[in-house]
């Protein structure tokens, strides 16, 4: 049987997710159907914009008082690239993500897959504020990632 045309390599890793976002955008005109070069610009911290950079830096400030490490710089890298997606792989404390962004050139869409599994109770309270904002930070960076790439 095929797979759905939203299959995603982070479903591969974690096939039942506590929690899972897809958010797509128009590739556009002239910009690369390279998925690493979409990965590495989606979640390039220069990037984002500023209102996420400040989020990312409250957050390494906040999560040593639950015990929950802070992210290196080198948190977002590309893990793998397959069948035109390429696949950020986290496994932490408190939870496993992953990220798969892959370029449908046919179709002129580029899609982030996020898929998250929760470790105890670290995680719980860790992502109950990442839930409600989540969406709105990966549109925002695949936004971003859209006007930087059409420039190139």
């Amino acid at each position: 049987m095929p797979r759905p045309a939203f299959w995603s390599l982070a479903l591969e890793d974690i096939p039942r997710p506590d929690f899972i976002d897809v958010v797509a955008a128009p590739v556009p005109p002239g910009a690369t159907d390279d998925p690493r070069v979409w990965a590495e610009t989606v979640f390039a911290s220069d990037a984002s914009p500023a209102w996420i950079r400040l989020a990312f830096a409250l957050r390494q400030l906040l999560v040593p008082l639950i015990g929950v490490p802070r992210g290196g710089r080198d948190i977002f890298a590309v893990s793998r690239v397959q069948d035109g997606e390429a696949l950020i792989s986290v496994d932490d404390r408190h939870l496993d993500f992953r990220a798969g962004v892959a370029v449908d050139a046919d179709a002129g869409l580029v899609r982030v897959t996020t898929v998250v599994r929760l470790k105890g109770w670290r995680g719980r309270v860790y992502f109950a504020p990442v839930r409600v904002v989540h969406p709105a930070v990966v549109q925002s960076m695949l936004r971003r990632a859209c006007i930087r790439l059409a420039q190139r």
